[in-house]
């Protein structure tokens, strides 16, 4: 239960080791984030911290949002996000934590929208085998029965069918720091991140990582 960061994905490409293998990895820009927030529970030994991430005018978000910040004497953010964390004794509302906090080699997860595909049909959604495509078949991608119509005479809930793919929260786990720029708050990991380049991102450190 480490305290994690938010930030967005800039994209992927690819480097070289040192003996020449290619290494696909994702760019990201992370931080800085504000704490906004803390939860203390006596009877538990972690704390709810929240923590905001990029600024936005005042004149954008509700009375609501803009009365919360107001109240803390803080500026206002467009997202918002809460972890528990064990080690909050040093935190304080309105400190700053940057990417510092993470080490080059250590594991991170990263969690966020998967790309949208839309409404898409059986093959592509759960990867049905197609039916003959010689002349005179019906059945090319079709689905084929879905049920008996006496007994149950009914469609069970579940059933895999045609509908809307992606745009899911998905957690990718234990992907490994490959370089990290403070200049620029830029963090390069191994391996691929859900979601199209520019969407939000929220990334905490790994159980693997001590």
């Amino acid at each position: 239960m480490s305290l994690g960061m938010l930030g967005r994905k800039i994209g992927m490409t690819q480097i070289f080791d040192k003996k020449g293998l290619v290494i696909p990895v994702t760019l990201l820009k992370i931080g800085p984030c504000v704490i906004t927030k803390i939860n203390k529970h006596p009877e538990k030994p972690y704390a709810n911290i929240q923590i905001g991430y990029e600024y936005i005018n005042p004149r954008k978000i509700n009375k609501a949002k803009l009365g919360y910040f107001k109240a803390k004497s803080l500026p206002c953010f467009r997202y918002l996000k809460e972890y528990k964390s064990k080690s909050w004794e040093d935190l304080t509302i309105g400190k700053t934590i940057n990417i510092t906090k993470f080490t080059i080699g250590s594991e991170i997860n990263v969690s966020g929208i998967s790309i949208g595909k839309g409404f898409s049909g059986y093959q592509k959604r759960h990867h049905f085998t197609r039916g003959p495509m010689s002349h005179g078949s019906k059945n090319h991608r079709q689905p084929g029965s879905i049920g008996a119509g006496t007994t149950p005479g009914r469609v069970f809930p579940g059933k895999r069918m045609a509908g809307r793919m992606g745009y899911k929260k998905i957690c990718i786990r234990n992907l490994k720091i490959i370089n990290i720029d403070t200049l620029t708050n830029t963090m390069i990991i191994k391996g691929s991140v859900p979601g199209k380049s520019g969407n939000i991102i929220y990334i905490s450190k790994s159980k693997n990582t001590v």
